[in-house]
């Protein structure tokens, strides 16, 4: 990267760059709501993606109407992987039709972005819980398990710490609830146009992952997407053959496609999603994208999210966040709509220090008061009303 690309990096040190974030958190909020809303017994799975994502395309079309150049859009498209499935099924029309039942363990996974800027967020829930009526046994321990690992994740990803603070964390708290995270998944660090940044926390790694995986200290002004996936079982996830429908470009690969079919998908990609992940979904002739995505994808030019699973039987939660490592504290601005009182779990974390850590507030009141307190001033002094960060 050139000195000149290097200074140019938009940082959230930048207000605007904070509504960004914070305007695609918001769609990406609302349009989980509107999944999680309609993930009833009986809907398929592919009409809860195709909803997600045609959800996130009208809200961001809304926004900076007179910016024609600006890209934004589906920065993750809509995933609904069920039970023991772990992440990245987003099925296509042609594919075998999933219907949800009740009792089903359901992963809505999505992302938005407003000029490059990423918002990321995944929630897991069972199908048909009631408060009357709540879960216990399995699926119960593994969701409170993930949902604990969020948490936990949501007070140690703040400048000065260690990604592997945030490993050993999620080891401790799964292995609490006889649970286990998916091994070697990765959370990244967000930049502009970038979903897959170099800083990451890894989970679960294996003796050559912990060897080869790189320590990093979190930074202020830095994003991340902190993903959470948790298994009932051994934590492995494996490819079990079924169809890839999400992709991302990969910028640092040339090659010269000889299909007409796979130049025309290709140069659709680049001007339609540019590095951001995509769904085959999107494009208008399914077939051919079929076809045009094979020799992009084997010459490396995309990047697969295979659909990965855990063994038959087993089941596995996912929560994942985006963070902003403000001056002033971390902010999340996306966040699970998890409801405790659902899930009733006969264990618990048994770790004093990450029973105090999951304890201890993660809530920024104290900096907002003294901000609020801060603009009164200014605004008492000028006659002009600064705005405040809105309330979380």
């Amino acid at each position: 990267m050139s000195g000149d690309e290097e200074t140019q990096e938009q940082t959230i040190a930048d207000d605007l760059v904070v509504t960004k974030y914070k305007m695609g958190a918001e769609i990406a909020n609302q349009a989980l709501k509107t999944v999680v809303a309609a993930a009833t017994a009986g809907t398929s799975v592919l009409s809860l993606c195709e909803k997600g994502d045609a959800f996130i395309v009208a809200e961001t079309g809304k926004i900076f109407k007179k910016e024609k150049e600006m890209k934004k859009g589906i920065a993750f498209p809509t995933c609904v992987s069920v039970n023991n499935c772990v992440c990245h099924y987003s099925p296509l029309k042609s594919d075998p039709d999933v219907v949800l039942k009740d009792g089903d363990l359901i992963k809505v996974d999505l992302g938005v972005h407003v000029d490059g800027f990423i918002s990321n967020v995944a929630h897991s829930f069972v199908v048909g819980v009631t408060k009357d009526n709540p879960l216990t046994g399995r699926k119960a321990d593994v969701l409170k398990a993930a949902h604990l690992c969020a948490e936990a994740a949501l007070r140690l990803v703040k400048p000065g710490n260690q990604n592997a603070q945030v490993t050993e964390a999620w080891n401790k708290i799964a292995k609490s609830f006889k649970c286990s995270p998916i091994e070697g998944m990765l959370s990244h660090q967000l930049k502009q146009h970038v979903i897959d940044g170099e800083k990451t926390i890894i989970q679960n790694p294996t003796d050559q992952q912990k060897k080869d995986h790189e320590k990093a200290e979190f930074e202020v002004h830095e994003v991340y997407a902190v993903d959470v996936l948790v298994s009932t079982g051994e934590g492995k996830a494996k490819d079990g053959g079924q169809r890839t429908t999400v992709y991302k470009r990969e910028p640092s690969k040339v090659y010269g496609l000889k299909m007409k079919t796979s130049r025309a998908f290709f140069s659709e990609v680049e001007r339609r999603f540019d590095t951001m992940p995509f769904t085959l979904r999107a494009f208008e002739d399914e077939a051919k994208a079929r076809l045009g995505v094979v020799e992009c994808a084997k010459h490396e030019l995309l990047q697969p999210f295979s659909v990965l699973h855990e063994k038959e039987g087993e089941v596995v939660a996912q929560f994942k966040f985006t963070v902003l490592l403000m001056a002033n504290g971390p902010l999340r601005i996306t966040s699970s709509l998890f409801e405790p009182e659902l899930y009733k779990s006969e264990h618990e974390v048994e770790d004093a220090e990450l029973k105090a850590l999951l304890q201890s507030s993660a809530s920024r009141k104290t900096q907002k008061k003294k901000k609020k307190k801060a603009s009164k001033t200014v605004e008492n002094a000028t006659g002009q009303a600064m705005e405040t960060e809105d309330a979380e």
